[in-house]
């Protein structure tokens, strides 16, 4: 037996030897200061947000289990109902998924063939890269946030193709850095076959008015042709949506495998997700505490504007998890990014902010870190 996992276990070894071997990590105290989740909002750990949700609804209208795909399912009345809310909040037809992945992989690879040519971003997020993987489709990488790059792939390849989608995130998870978004509509307009598909993943919640993301924050929404965000992080909850038009909502039913052949969410988490997302509407506070957090990290963390995401470069594997370490010890949990997340010779500490956060946090983090360089 031990010879027919020979290969896995010195794959692990070499893994553990470069400092790049990955375990769950254990639950911790509630005393430790959690940085590395993406609550950015500070909904998913308000307890008195949840009491207000179950307060509103009979147990036996809260149902566990949607027991089929979505095309299958009896129950259609939470999605529905989620659908029509995120509908009038971004003013295009939304279609749920049940994750942000499932959301990327099924809608690349739907709305891709032989006859598309893909450009995204060198940092776009892996379910990006395994949905473009899927489509089969002809694909370039343009350097991250270089419009010159993507300008000059454009303008030799796109007239080539029958259509172009142009990826991007709005929000970069790794680097918390923004997309040059409006300057990429415009180029995006001068090409009539391009599509132009925004992850607003890291985004939603946190920017733009009602936190509707960056799109609708630089007045863009309009010319973004697929918006991708996710209920899993600032919005506390689970699941992923997409705004699209009628045309490609209705492709995406028909083609979006990673929609048709799996069990849909459950409906609660349907009922619960309109309830955060109609919290986040109205949650102008808690972003605008996120931000002043932001700000004073960046003070300890210089280097490009200040976001709710915060990397602190460290550029070694082994390095990285000792400083995490190191941190934990100081009661703060901000786990170690390795390849493959990031390439190497970039691993870091990534600092994931929220509104649940003191200013009393960010300051002594501040302390922790000045005296750990």
């Amino acid at each position: 037996m031990a010879e027919r996992y020979s290969f896995f276990n010195e794959e692990l070894s070499h893994l553990d030897a470069e400092g790049n071997l990955r375990r769950i990590p254990a639950e911790q105290p509630h005393d430790v200061v959690d940085l590395s989740s993406n609550d950015y909002l500070g909904l998913g750990d308000d307890a008195a947000l949840r009491q207000e949700f179950f307060s509103k609804y009979d147990p036996a209208d809260l149902l566990m289990t949607s027991s089929a795909s979505r095309l299958l399912g009896a129950h259609q009345r939470a999605y529905d109902e989620l659908e029509r809310l995120l509908a009038d909040s971004y003013g295009g037809p939304a279609l749920l998924f049940n994750s942000g992945y499932h959301a990327n992989t099924g809608l690349v690879s739907a709305l891709a063939d032989k006859n598309t040519l893909i450009v995204a971003d060198k940092l776009v997020h892996a379910s990006i890269i395994d949905g473009i993987r899927l489509s089969g489709a002809a694909f370039e990488r343009f350097r991250h946030n270089d419009l010159r790059h993507l300008e000059k792939i454009l303008s030799e390849k796109a007239a080539h193709r029958a259509r172009v989608l142009i990826i991007i995130e709005s929000i970069y998870s790794m680097d918390g850095d923004a997309a040059p978004l409006a300057e990429i509509v415009e180029l995006k307009r001068r090409y009539p076959q391009a599509l132009l598909y925004v992850d607003e993943a890291h985004a939603a919640g946190v920017l733009g008015p009602g936190g509707l993301g960056l799109s609708a924050g630089l007045g863009v929404l309009e010319e973004v042709d697929v918006l991708v965000g996710t209920f899993g992080k600032a919005l506390a909850s689970s699941g992923a949506y997409a705004i699209m038009a009628a045309p490609l909502r209705e492709f995406a039913v028909n083609r979006a495998r990673s929609l048709i052949f799996s069990t849909a969410i459950p409906p609660v988490c349907a009922q619960w997700s309109a309830f955060t997302w109609q919290k986040s509407l109205e949650a102008d506070s808690r972003r605008a505490h996120l931000s002043a957090l932001a700000r004073m990290l960046a003070e300890a963390i210089p280097g490009g504007a200040p976001s709710h995401i915060r990397p602190l470069i460290i550029g070694d594997a082994r390095e990285a998890v000792a400083r995490s370490e190191q941190l934990l010890c100081c009661g703060f949990k901000a786990l170690p990014i390795r390849v493959p997340t990031v390439p190497p010779g970039t691993e870091r500490i990534r600092f994931s902010l929220s509104a649940a956060l003191s200013t009393d946090d960010i300051i002594r983090l501040k302390s922790v870190l000045c005296s750990t360089v």
